[in-house]
């Protein structure tokens, strides 16, 4: 890991991302995404992955030594996987992320299960409302439920960006990864009126040192950690190098 990231950030963003090359808008084929999910564990930044997102119809191009580092999208459980990403509530042996409505969530905590929000798609419409985003965290923050996001996350700082990698993509205001993760660890610690940090645009509103900082609040490093070990665990992104980019271009990597 890089001597000069700020330790702040680091706790912040240590294995925050599960790198989901095979779904869109990067579609690349399995093969493809498994080659650089390898190359990444070998990189400057690979304490910032987690898993390998995969869907369970390809695992069986995903060789046997990853076993153990993959996220698997199936509605049953799989011995291979690492974790279970479901759209139902699931029972399994193994760390389940179900993505259901709100108001499933006291039956995903009593399954002991996790929960999973979507962030983002390839449509403007696939993107939630910011009040919608604050309702959720809270909602988990409420039931000390872990949670994921996935899609439409990378960004660090909300903006418009293209939705797409394709030249005539359409365009949306996105949620960024500091946002939402900065929010969830100010909710973890009990604030409740989390919406004005998601909907934070200006990228000097925060800032990282021995502590991480959005405009007058803040965390010290622990704080963080502990938010994002027993809270907001993570995000699927099927880029891993856009995120590093941005925080490259932010100056805070």
């Amino acid at each position: 890991m890089p001597a000069n990231v700020a330790p702040a950030l680091r706790a912040l963003c240590a294995h925050l991302i599960d790198y989901a090359g095979t779904f869109p808008p990067a579609a690349l084929p399995c093969g493809a995404a498994v080659v650089n999910y390898d190359g990444y564990r070998q990189s400057q930044h690979a304490w910032m992955l987690r898993w390998l997102v995969v869907s369970v119809v390809d695992l069986d191009r995903v060789p046997a030594e990853l076993d153990g580092t993959l996220s698997v999208l199936a509605d049953t459980d799989h011995p291979r996987a690492a974790a279970i990403e479901a759209k139902r509530v699931l029972h399994a042996n193994r760390p389940i992320y179900c993505e259901v409505p709100v108001t499933q969530l006291d039956e995903v905590k009593q399954a002991g299960s996790y929960a999973k929000i979507r962030t983002g798609g390839v449509k403007p419409e696939a993107i939630p409302a910011v009040a919608d985003v604050a309702a959720f965290i809270r909602a988990c923050a409420d039931r000390k439920l872990p949670f994921k996001a996935t899609a439409g996350l990378h960004h660090p700082v909300r903006a418009e960006y293209p939705l797409t990698y394709e030249s005539d993509s359409p365009r949306a205001v996105m949620h960024g990864f500091l946002n939402v993760f900065l929010a969830a660890c100010f909710a973890w610690h009990g604030r409740r009126d989390i919406e004005a940090i998601l909907n934070e645009t200006d990228p000097t509103a925060f800032r990282f040192h021995d502590r991480a900082h959005w405009r007058d609040w803040s965390l010290d490093a622990a704080e963080v950690q502990e938010a994002r070990t027993r809270f907001a665990h993570a995000f699927g992104s099927c880029s891993f190098e856009e995120p590093i980019r941005d925080l490259e271009a932010l100056g805070l990597l």
